[in-house]
């Protein structure tokens, strides 16, 4: 039983995140707390409880025919966001010069960066930078300066404008940046975001063959990753709790960043069992810096071979990849388009396994 006093102090807490919340991502913004208390006694529901777990799957979400085991053998909503799929779900493409897309979601922007600074398009108005959601990367390579990024589609992204104020904080962690490795002439550094609804396969799976070196564990809020919060709330995708992998693979540098989203939030990590994120935390502060661990052996790390499930959400999320590609090794033809072609489009339903880009090997 809390005393009266402690009970107040804690409203008190709860009000003051209420108004930070609303100042920055508009009326609209939940409270953290709610959220979290909220998800937490939802997920521990039994299935045979409530269909919201149909009306999910409905909704543009996968076939509960596909879930493992059937749905009143899932103890909980929690262990049913996480489920596993039949054998032979999710085949994965087998062309070596391919990369799978690693979940289930919706294909929300994806492209080439082609400047230093470079910025990914939230939506229309709203932006965030490369270096400020993976943060200090000693991995990111530097990448030639122009004058604009265009998406696959000729869509034009938003350049780094250096003079510009923003009244929003840079967010949590951007710490002091290290020396960035060489950038290559062979190869482009490429985006793409997908977001994962609620009733979506959770399971996070290896676009390639690759090498994890190191993790970033970036503290950070809980807001909703629906098309409405995108519209209303800056930096989104920075301002959120996320796990951050980056390693290498055979063209280069490779990241991969799960953001984390409101009510459950948690991101279970396979490679790391013992990671714990969504903490309750009565005091976030946006210096402070992202929690990393580099992977043993070093300058080798964890192995993944493409299709190895890697992480899971225990609710919608988004997806945040950021990877080298292949590119046109003519540097005297300007019109010569890059080797790496994605093959999706904005707006696209995409399964785990199933080519996000490809290119040829020469």
């Amino acid at each position: 039983m809390k005393k009266k006093g402690e009970e107040e102090k804690e409203k008190k807490g709860e009000e003051e995140e209420k108004e930070e919340e609303e100042e920055e991502g508009g009326k609209g913004a939940i409270k953290i707390c709610w959220r979290r208390r909220w998800g937490e006694a939802v997920a521990e529901l039994p299935p045979a409880t409530i269909g919201e777990e149909q009306r999910c799957c409905d909704d543009g979400g996968d076939d509960l025919e596909e879930a493992a085991k059937p749905l009143d053998e899932y103890a909980s909503l929690r262990e049913f966001f996480v489920r596993t799929l039949k054998e032979g779900s999710r085949p994965i493409d087998s062309d070596p010069c391919c990369l799978i897309s690693p979940v289930d979601g919706t294909i929300l922007r994806f492209g080439e960066l082609k400047r230093a600074g470079s910025m990914i398009e939230q939506v229309k108005g709203f932006s965030y930078s490369v270096s400020s959601l993976l943060g200090a990367s000693p991995f990111l390579p530097v990448i030639a300066e122009e004058d604009i990024q265009q998406d696959s589609k000729g869509q034009e992204i938003i350049p780094r404008d250096e003079n510009k104020k923003s009244w929003w904080r840079i967010s949590l962690a951007s710490p002091k940046v290290r020396d960035p490795a060489p950038a290559s002439l062979t190869t482009g550094l490429f985006y793409c975001v997908i977001y994962l609804k609620p009733g979506d396969y959770h399971r996070i799976h290896s676009l390639v063959d690759w090498n994890v070196l190191v993790r970033w564990h970036f503290s950070g809020r809980l807001f909703p990753l629906y098309e409405r919060a995108a519209r209303t709330i800056r930096n989104l995708y920075v301002e959120n709790e996320r796990i951050v992998l980056e390693g290498r693979w055979q063209e280069g540098f490779m990241a991969m960043a799960a953001i984390g989203a409101t009510t459950i939030g948690s991101i279970e990590l396979f490679i790391e069992p013992e990671l714990w994120t969504n903490q309750p935390r009565k005091n976030l502060l946006h210096s402070e810096p992202p929690e990393e661990r580099v992977y043993e052996p070093e300058a080798v790390g964890v192995m993944l071979k493409k299709g190895d499930e890697v992480a899971a959400f225990n609710m919608g999320s988004t997806v945040i990849l950021i990877f080298q590609a292949p590119i046109s090794k003519s540097l005297e033809d300007d019109s010569a388009s890059s080797e790496f072609r994605f093959c999706i489009r904005r707006g696209d339903r995409i399964h785990v396994g199933e080519a996000l880009g490809r290119w040829h090997d020469s």
